[in-house]
């Protein structure tokens, strides 16, 4: 055991949506299901879900998956509220995490084997992916930062610790478009659907 963790942060409202977009239809599955199958292919050795809106529906869909969950009461406070509750939930044997947005079901886990095997050689508390010169997810946290992103203003975002801490961030290039893509519209998701029929 490596101590290799997930967060899959699904506790949002989807408003832009219209409706819950973790339980969009995706490539034979729901979308968050996407997102845990692929987390789970990886070298990742467990995933928490966390959750917020929705809480019920999503329950009944994780438990056919290998990961669990918990409830982020402060979800309407927006997504840096579910870091912190995703990171308060952590299985003390956790030393590092990767932080995933449940509707990101396109990285891939050769992207997220990528981002440990670099942590794991440069010794860089904070990996984060990049395609075409543009950061995406997911981000890689090493364990020691929690006290640090319990202390994030809600405002600033996960995106501001790594520019706390620049001299510990490690950039890896990918060739994987999907850390940059997420479905905030159903026009987007529909255009997803329809090139990969």
């Amino acid at each position: 055991m490596d101590g290799i963790g997930a967060i899959i942060l699904a506790a949002g409202e989807s408003k832009r949506m219209g409706f819950p977009k973790m339980l969009l239809p995706f490539h034979g599955a729901t979308m968050i299901e996407n997102v845990i199958a692929n987390v789970s292919e990886s070298l990742v050795e467990s995933a928490l879900v966390v959750l917020g809106a929705e809480k019920d529906k999503l329950i009944e869909v994780i438990k056919k998956t290998t990961a669990t969950w918990c409830y982020n009461y402060n979800y309407k406070e927006g997504m840096l509220s579910s870091v912190k509750c995703g990171f308060q939930n952590l299985s003390l044997d956790i030393k590092v995490v990767l932080v995933f947005q449940g509707d990101q079901p396109l990285i891939t886990s050769d992207v997220i084997n990528s981002l440990i095997e670099s942590y794991k050689s440069s010794g860089k508390g904070i990996v984060i992916p990049v395609y075409n010169g543009k950061r995406g997810h997911p981000l890689l946290i090493d364990r020691k930062y929690s006290n640090d992103i319990e202390k994030l203003d809600t405002r600033d975002g996960l995106r501001s610790l790594a520019y706390k801490f620049s001299e510990d961030v490690l950039v890896v290039e990918t060739e994987c478009p999907g850390i940059l893509r997420d479905f905030d519209t159903y026009k987007e998701y529909i255009n997803e659907i329809n090139q990969t029929e």
